[in-house]
Parts: structure tokens; C-alpha cells; sequence
């Protein structure tokens, strides 16, 4: 009855072999994916930091050799100010190439963690290897993700202390009537005279 049709038998233990190799395959590609966009994410915020470096240079060497500094409002704490943000920049600077090198490392450790598992699969030996790779990876991308924060907070403390001085400076050169409606962070006070009805009638 079945002259003529060759009948192949599949063996259920080597296609979920076949199966779990292939999805160990898998796992560290999505990491390698993961990875690669921290570093994209990572050397663009690098990028930034560097021309703000750039830019505070040019500024702090404009302030020094001002020939006018009499003229020049708040000059002592425009440069004070200035260096602080040079410093906390030039600091973010190297946490950010840290945490680079780190998802680097990372990356490498998840490619060579994908070849492993390849070759142990092939010839069938040091099946263990992929493991330890792996592990050593996911350390390198967790130190990578803490540099990232305290890069994060640096930036925070870094823009709120240009904020605080550019506040400063307004309430310094504003009018006197508009600079005193606003305290020494730039929050509106409130205003503690009679309260106006909206009817027509009155209170």
C-alpha cells in the first residue's frame, strides 16, 4: 500500500534538542541587542559631554581674559559657577567612557557566549563554558547601567546649578517690582494680598 513512499521517522528527542540549542542560540543575541544600544545611547550622551566641555572652555576663557571684568555682572560667581560646571562635566566625561568600556566588554563576552554555545553543540564538549561567559557578561552590563546612573544624577545636580545661577542673575538685573514676585530658585511666590471676587458684585 505504501509501495513507492519512503516514510521518515522523526525522533522527538532530537528535535527538542535541536529546539533548545537553537533558543540558547537566541538568548544572548537579544542581550548583544540590548547591549548595542546602550553603547549607541552611551557614546551619544559622550558626544554631547565633550562639545559641553568644549563650549565651558571657550566660555571660562572669555571670562579670564575679559579686559572689563568691573562691568560684567556677578563676575566672581560667573566664574566660580562656570568652573564647578567644567568640573562636573569633565567628570561626567570619564564615567560615561567607564560605563562605554564596560557595555563593550559586555558585548564581547555575549558574542563569545553565542560562538560557545555554538562549538559546544557541535562537538559536544565543555558544555559549561557558555555559562560562565554569560555570567560575566551580565556583570559587566549591571556595572555599565550603575556608571549610567550616577552619570544620570551628575547631569541633574550639573543643570540645576546653571538654573540656579541663571536665576540669580535675573533677579539681580530685572526690575525690582517683577524680581521680587520670584524667590532665589525661580518659584513664583505667592500672593498674600486681598483676595479679588470674580462677580461683579463684589466679595
Amino acid at each position: 500500500m505504501f509501495a513507492g513512499r519512503e516514510i521518515v521517522d522523526v525522533d522527538p528527542k532530537a528535535l527538542s534538542s535541536t529546539i533548545e540549542f537553537l533558543t540558547a542560540m537566541i538568548t544572548p543575541a537579544l542581550l548583544i541587542s540590548a547591549t548595542g544600544s546602550l553603547v549607541l545611547s552611551t557614546s551619544t550622551r559622550l558626544g554631547r559631554v565633550v562639545d559641553r566641555v568644549r563650549a565651558l572652555e571657550v566660555r571660562i576663557g572669555e571670562l579670564i581674559y575679559s579686559e572689563n571684568k568691573d562691568e560684567i555682572p556677578l563676575y566672581d560667581k560667573r566664574v566660580e559657577v562656570v568652573v564647578d560646571l567644567l568640573d562636573f562635566v569633565t567628570s561626567r566625561a570619564r564615567i560615561l567612557q567607564r560605563a562605554l568600556g564596560a557595555f563593550y566588554y559586555g558585548l564581547m563576552l555575549f558574542v563569545l557566549t553565542s560562538v560557545s554555545i555554538a562549538v559546544a553543540g557541535l562537538v559536544d564538549i565543555y558544555k559549561w563554558i557558555p555559562i560562565p561567559l554569560g555570567i560575566v557578561g551580565i556583570i559587566f552590563l549591571f556595572y555599565g547601567s550603575i556608571l549610567m546612573l550616577k552619570e544620570t544624577r551628575m547631569a541633574t545636580a550639573t543643570i540645576n546649578e546653571e538654573m540656579d545661577f541663571t536665576w540669580e542673575l535675573a533677579r539681580k538685573l530685572s526690575p525690582q517690582d517683577i524680581a521680587i514676585k520670584y524667590d532665589a530658585k525661580g518659584k513664583k511666590k505667592r500672593y498674600n494680598g486681598r483676595k479679588v471676587s470674580n462677580t461683579l458684585g463684589g466679595e
